[in-house]
Order: structure tokens, then sequence, then C-alpha cells
């Protein structure tokens, strides 16, 4: 159901960031309004000096940063200047609410969104907050109470106030999961034999170390099982990779970043993934037998937490980062062979995908403007 809204150009202040996890669910948000209403006027704020202040002004939207940054765990120096830069912060955001004026503000977690949120709900803007995350995150916790709606990805999230809960999923880039490439034009792509498995290891955007090391001491026994990888190894690593891995190498296909994913996914019989929360929302989407790998560091520990919920309902495998070296290899080659096994993890993973996510979130944000 679209709204009709009855003002002729709503303007809309979409906040958060600090990583990908954050910005792309946001600029789901907003290609969704403005599909639906072009009029609509998009102000996105950010954190100065964060991926955000690139990523969005390439995806067409106005940005403001904030000189906003996160408390670093356990080093108090680092949290000195901690106290100036929110204060700086909140008057930045007083001022380009006053500005802007906007209908209603939307928060997709990250610090960067704390000081605009706050601001807007003491001018009794409604605000809406969108969590990502099984846990949720610090800002969206000390933001729950001022929100007039909170849209999450995963049902029984204790912290929030379950009158304002929606339970919608995450926004999702929607050409990732639509109409996904054949999969034989798919691994052709990639230089890849189309009469054997493969492998798709993906590690976040910074790529993971522990995944890299794990099909680093034991890609040979995967060539021997006649078994290919598609390796995304992230910028740090490429080039040590690259020059271990010998060039004749048959079905190691190593890049440093995956453009393509839909054409990735496609291609893949396995996925190897790290389990940050819009990763696990883009796997459900595609549904291939996931194993996932917690990034240990993450804030809370909130990445175990996105994986466990998804091995409780038999929808995917977990290693730990201590498991990985022993288990990885071998898990995935006996999950190539295990086609049973296969069908039931797609099966139940599917079974939790949200395509609608990015409609509903918005149908909800358009019906807080007065």
């Amino acid at each position: 159901m679209h709204q009709k809204l009855s003002k002729t150009s709503p303007r809309i202040i979409i906040s958060g960031g600090g990583t990908g996890g954050h910005i792309y669910p946001a600029i789901a948000i907003a290609d969704e309004i403005k599909s639906r209403l072009p009029e609509a006027q998009i102000l996105f704020v950010g954190a100065l000096g964060k991926m955000e202040m690139e990523k969005v002004p390439k995806a067409g939207y106005q940005i403001k940063g904030l000189p906003i940054s996160g408390i670093v765990r356990g080093n108090l120096l680092a949290n000195l200047k901690f106290p100036l830069k929110l204060q700086k912060s909140l008057s930045l955001a007083s001022k380009i609410i006053q500005e802007f004026q906007p209908d209603v503000a939307i928060g997709t977690g990250g610090y960067a969104s704390g000081p605009l949120l706050w601001q807007a709900a003491k001018r009794n803007i409604p605000v809406v907050i969108q969590e990502q995350n099984s846990f949720p995150g610090i800002t969206n916790k000390l933001l729950k109470n001022k929100a007039a709606a909170i849209c999450v990805a995963y049902d029984g999230i204790q912290e929030f106030p379950k009158s304002k809960v929606h339970l919608t999923g995450n926004p999702i880039r929607s050409e990732i999961f639509q109409n996904l490439t054949d999969h034989d034009v798919a691994l052709n792509s990639f230089g890849l034999d189309t009469s054997k498995k493969t492998i798709l290891s993906i590690g976040g955007s910074q790529g993971s170390r522990t995944l890299n090391n794990a099909w680093l001491a034991d890609w040979k026994k995967l060539v021997d099982s006649d078994v290919q990888l598609i390796w995304q190894t992230g910028k740090l690593e490429y080039e040590k990779i690259r020059a271990e891995i010998p060039h004749d190498a048959k079905g190691i296909h190593v890049t440093e970043f995956i453009y393509d994913m839909k054409t990735a996914f496609a291609a893949a019989d396995v996925i190897v993934s790290r389990a940050g929360a819009m990763a696990i929302s883009e796997l459900s989407l595609v549904g291939k037998p996931v194993i996932l790998v917690p990034f240990p560091f993450a804030a809370e520990d909130h990445q175990t937490k996105n994986a466990q919920a998804l091995v409780d309902k038999n929808a995917a495998m977990m290693f730990t980062d201590q498991e990985v070296p022993f288990s990885l290899v071998k898990a995935s080659l006996e999950l190539l062979k295990d086609e049973s096994k296969q069908k039931e993890l797609s099966t139940h993973l599917k079974a939790l995908g949200k395509p609608n996510a990015t409609k509903e979130i918005v149908d909800i944000l358009l019906n807080q403007i007065k």
C-alpha cells in the first residue's frame, strides 16, 4: 500500500553510517522513497571522514557531516575528546534541522545517527529507527524511547518497547537478489568450469584474515577434490595472497573486491561469509547454503548472535575463528557432497528472507508524516 501525501514534497532526513552495514540500508530506503515520491527532498547526515561522505554522493544524494566519532571500548585516552565532539555535533545537528525543516527523520544506526535523531525528537519531529542486528547498538538503545517506530530484522529483541517494534527485515538493494544470472553463465564470467562445484568466500568489505588464512593453508585440497573457489580477499591481503597462489592454479579465482555480487551469488553452490546483519539479509534472499564465520570483535559480539539466530533455525552452519583452521575446508567439502543437507539449509534460510523490507519501512516512515 503506497502512501498518498497531501503535502507536495515531504522533507526527509536519513542519518546513519560509520560502516557499509549502516550506509547501504540508508541508501536503499532513499531509493525507495524517490521511486514513490520523486519530488521528496532527502538529506543525509553522517560522520565526517567516514565512508558515507563518499558513498552517499555517489548514490546521488546530498549529505552533511557531523564531527562525531564512536566510543572506543577499553581506551580511555581515545575517548577524552568525545564529549566535545558530541557537543559540537548536537549543535550542528540542531542547525541542520532548523534549516532543512524535516517532516520525519530515520536513523539506520551507528553513532553518526545519534545527535541528529536526538535533536529531531526534541523538536517533536517523528523519528524512526531501523536496527539491522539481533542485538541493538548503543545509539539505538539510547534513542528507543524517543522513536515513534522501530523497524527490526530479528524478532524477540528484548531491548526495545514492544509497542513500537515492526518486524520488517533489513532494506536490501533489490537488484542483488532479483533474477539471478544463470549458474553456468555466472561461472563462465569468472573463468571457471561449469561442471565443478564452487565455493564463494566473502569476508566483508575489509576482507577476513581468518578466512584468507584458511584458504591459503588448504586451497590445494579444494583443487584435489575438483572444487572451485571464488575468493574475495579484501584490500589488505590481496597482493600477498595473489603472490602465493600460482596463476595456473585451476579453479581458484582470487579477487580483492566483488563488484558484481549478483553474478558471484549465482555462481556459488555453497557460500562462506562473515555474519554481518546486512550480509545475512542478502544471503537469506539468495537462499544458497551458507557457512557463517562471525567476526569476533564486532560490538557486543553481535555477529555471533546474528549467526546463532540462523543456526537455531537450521538455516546455516557456523564456525568460530578458532575452529576455522581445523574445520572450515573439511566442512565445506562435506557440505558440497551432501545435497540433502544443502537443500535443508537453503529451504530454512529462504524462509527467513524478507524481500519487501524496504517497502514496509518506507510505508512506516511515510505514515509518520503529519
